[in-house]
């Protein structure tokens, strides 16, 4: 379990290192003036040169992508010149100095990634707090629709197997996976929040939490989680349902099955002891990868829907060339994916203890 758990610690350091140097530089080459976006119409030479040298912009790429290094880790290395871009100042940092060396000074601290260009100063990691905790949410609950219908449909499909019932369910997954995710989203907020609203009670658009009629509170509105949810979760409830089918299909010509019938079980007592947990593993996997990729790919749905989460942020950011809060939600999403595949490896030896940690 320790080299495993080294191994891994490895491997999500290198692959976050890859992640970062790739969004640093894709990013920092795209047309425009970052200090030119943080000062709108209001900027002259004078204020243009600050803001540059306030963020490090007036150095070479090379220098500013050791400065966003450093801004990330841990362990960070701050000059003691308060004209330099790492100045420790501690409304920017947060951070508590260990010891000096010279002119620099080493400190410990959470990872800074850096405020957003348009929102007049906030931090990146205040924005992230404000919206990750929504689209988990909805992930979670996206992810929990598809894992309970799949897998029942899926067992009900595989008992059923070349009956109309199976027939009908296999037509109701592949239709589920050839529909993209924002068409769903329209089709579903037009259909159950306006032309059904007087029945169902849904809004086309709305968030987790909405102020009050007076503006003073903030309440969680869940029935506002229902048609979000659901069109985040038909894709992968139609992945479940195939994947379920075809696995559990598979274990019913195993022996062990074989003989549980001979011993008189009922077909319930094999299904539930012996035939899903032994069927689950291609579902885990794929719920996993749909759990992590519905975090970064929640974005048409929350934007349709109004849902203030991490993917309206996105769209919002990348309509404003907001770049830190771009480049830090990728980084987000790729802690999110490192951590799940950690997370599926020890489920795996949950569901079959042959499966070894490497």
């Amino acid at each position: 379990m320790i080299t495993y758990l080294l191994n891994k610690t490895t491997y999500a350091i290198l692959t976050l290192f890859g992640v970062v140097t790739v969004i640093f530089f894709l990013f920092n080459v795209l047309p425009g003036d970052p200090a030119q976006m943080m000062l709108g119409q209001n900027e002259d030479s004078e204020q243009l040169a600050l803001v540059k040298q306030k963020y490090g912009f007036d150095k070479p790429i090379t220098t500013q992508y050791f400065y966003y290094l450093n801004d990330l880790s841990p362990v960070s290395f701050h000059s003691k010149s308060n004209q330099d871009y790492t100045f420790l100042t501690e409304g920017k940092y947060n951070a508590a100095k260990l010891f000096s060396i010279g002119n620099t000074t080493v400190a410990l601290k959470f990872p800074y990634l850096r405020e957003s260009f348009t929102k007049q100063g906030k931090k990146v990691s205040d924005v992230l707090k404000e919206t990750l905790p929504n689209t988990f949410v909805l992930a979670v609950s996206a992810i929990i629709i598809a894992m309970i219908l799949g897998v029942v449909l899926g067992i009900v499909s595989a008992l059923y197997k070349d009956q109309w019932l199976d027939k009908t369910i296999q037509i109701f997954s592949t239709f589920g996976m050839s529909v993209p995710s924002f068409f769903s989203a329209i089709l579903f907020a037009w259909l159950f929040g306006f032309v059904l609203h007087k029945y169902t009670h849904l809004e086309m658009t709305g968030s987790l939490y909405e102020l009050d009629d007076f503006g003073e509170a903030m309440h969680i509105k869940w029935k506002n989680l229902i048609l979000p949810a659901v069109v985040l979760g038909i894709r992968p409830l139609a992945v479940v349902i195939q994947l379920m089918r075809n696995s559990l299909l598979e274990v019913f010509n195993q022996d062990y099955i074989r003989t549980a019938r001979a011993k008189g079980l009922s077909e319930y007592q094999i299904i539930k002891k012996h035939a899903v947990k032994n069927a689950l593993n291609p579902v885990v996997t794929a719920i996993s990868g749909w759990f992590a990729s519905m975090l970064a790919g929640a974005v048409f749905v929350e934007y349709i829907f109004g849902w203030n989460g991490l993917g309206k942020e996105i769209v919002n950011a990348l309509n404003t060339l907001d770049l830190p809060i771009i480049m830090g939600a990728v980084l987000i999403i790729a802690i999110m994916f490192v951590i799940i595949n950690i997370l599926v490896d020890l489920i795996y030896v949950w569901l079959d203890p042959k499966v070894k940690l490497n």
